[in-house]
């Protein structure tokens, strides 16, 4: 199990996908993790285009960069361009104008 050897399972949709296939990285790919990190920190770690990237999945549940990262987690990148009302559908945009669902609903 990846929680017990300190990996993540990492995955990546769209044109961040034809970055690891460039790179020939598996699909999906195990990162080691020495600690805990920020999905941004993951990021940098694979050196990933952070221009490239607009919200993380982790276990499911999008967010922001800044969600932290444990051994045991699957992490997807999600890069810009993800049509409207599949951002709202997938928590990257709530309905009231908010990005992500971590943010307070705008008044």
């Amino acid at each position: 199990m990846a929680a017990q050897n300190g990996e993540v399972e990492v995955r990546a949709f769209s044109f961040l996908k034809l970055e690891f296939d460039r790179r020939g990285w598996p699909f999906p790919m195990t990162v080691k993790l020495e600690r805990e990190c920020t999905a941004l920190e993951l990021a940098e770690k694979l050196e990933l285009p952070r221009d490239k990237i607009e919200a993380v999945f982790i276990n499911g549940i999008a967010g922001p960069l800044d969600r932290v990262v444990r051994p045991g987690d699957r992490v997807a990148f999600v890069p810009p361009g993800t049509p409207g009302p599949y951002r709202v559908i997938l928590g990257m945009v709530n309905p009231s104008g908010g990005k992500g669902p971590e943010e307070p609903r705008k008044k």
